[in-house]
């Protein structure tokens, strides 16, 4: 029942859609696990896995990984994925997906979709529920993901972003600390993880990229907060899937053992 849904919803998409372009912002000097992009994953580069993912995704017309160094061009190019250089000078991966935009002379109206490339592991229906809300709003600029916590361990985490969102779906803040925190309230609520895709209307990737860094962004480390300080609005699309992402060594061999269990 549920993939029939999805198959039509991404037929619809597909009709609507002006274009929806699919980048993938990937860094070789990560801070916590340099050259993370190119760390194999069960036989395969990583940013090899999350490609053929965003490929899979019903509503995608074109993915693209960008990037500054030559050796993850190198790799894209390898396994037949396409691959732009963008300047080492981006602030955050929006700033390089807006970057990727105009390098591909993008339209206004164009649909990109931000990546995370150190998570190999997403479904790709997720993304198609990240462009949804553009054929029902003719005036969002932007969406993201989030998916509903359990854990305790999880929710205290700093590594885990946290969102919450008003009654029509629009972020009201993003945080590395627990939000909502409780206060002698003895019934339970509930606490979202952000998980970082995005998807944005070209024309907001302009706006978005001429923003000064917001007080917020440089505090949390968050670049979706300086869309929020400076007044604008992002929907927040709760999905069923969640999202693993890769930090440190550690992680790729949990990534494997889920992969590896998957084949089984």
């Amino acid at each position: 029942m549920y993939f029939g849904h999805f198959r039509r919803s991404a037929s619809v998409l597909r009709e609507k859609a002006m274009n929806i372009i699919a980048v993938i912002p990937s860094r070789y000097g990560s801070s916590r696990l340099r050259g993370k992009p190119l760390k194999l994953i069960a036989g395969k580069p990583m940013i090899q896995r999350v490609y053929e993912l965003a490929k899979a995704a019903g509503s995608m017309a074109n993915v693209v990984v960008a990037t500054d160094d030559h050796r993850i061009v190198e790799t894209v190019e390898k396994f037949g994925g396409k691959a732009v250089m963008t300047s080492p000078e981006n602030r955050t991966g929006s700033d390089r997906v807006g970057e990727t935009a105009e390098l591909m002379k993008l339209l206004p109206d164009d649909i990109l979709v931000n990546i995370q490339g150190d998570q190999p592991l997403f479904d790709p229906r997720c993304l198609d529920e990240l462009v949804s809300p553009f054929f029902s709003d003719p005036d969002l600029g932007m969406s993201t993901l989030a998916y509903g916590m359990i854990n305790e361990r999880d929710i205290a985490n700093p590594k885990n972003v946290k969102v919450t969102f008003d009654e029509k779906g629009f972020a009201l803040y993003f945080s590395r600390s627990a939000i909502p925190c409780g206060y002698n309230e003895p019934e339970s609520y509930d606490t979202f993880k952000h998980l970082g895709f995005y998807a944005y209307k070209k024309s907001f990737l302009d706006v978005y990229r001429s923003l000064p860094a917001g007080k917020l962004e440089k505090i949390e480390k968050l670049e979706q907060l300086r869309v929020l300080e400076h007044g604008f609005r992002i929907k927040v699309v709760v999905t069923a899937f969640d999202s693993l992402s890769v930090d440190l060594p550690e992680d790729i061999e949990k990534i494997e053992q889920i992969i590896l269990a998957r084949k089984k």
